[in-house]
């Protein structure tokens, strides 16, 4: 079970790094590599912003549930 909260774990961590470095940064970066520079909306965020706060948001759910899962597997095993 450790084995494969673990891989969950650095399989998020990785995925995590890659859309965070995606999200639209105040003067560019990455972002605009891929298309991020394009002016969005006057009314805010586009929607593919949002997908990608929304997808984000969920990894990073996932990322801190498998490490307190982790934590308690540990902490159970001795």
């Amino acid at each position: 079970m450790r084995i494969a909260f673990s891989v969950v774990l650095i399989l998020t961590s990785v995925l995590l790094v890659l859309l965070i470095l995606l999200h639209k940064g105040k003067g560019g970066g990455l972002s605009d590599l891929f298309g991020g520079g394009v002016s969005t909306t006057v009314g805010g965020s586009s929607v593919a912003e949002r997908n990608l706060d929304r997808l984000t948001v969920g990894l990073g759910i996932i990322w801190f549930a498998s490490i307190v899962a982790l934590n308690l597997l540990y902490k159970a095993g001795g």
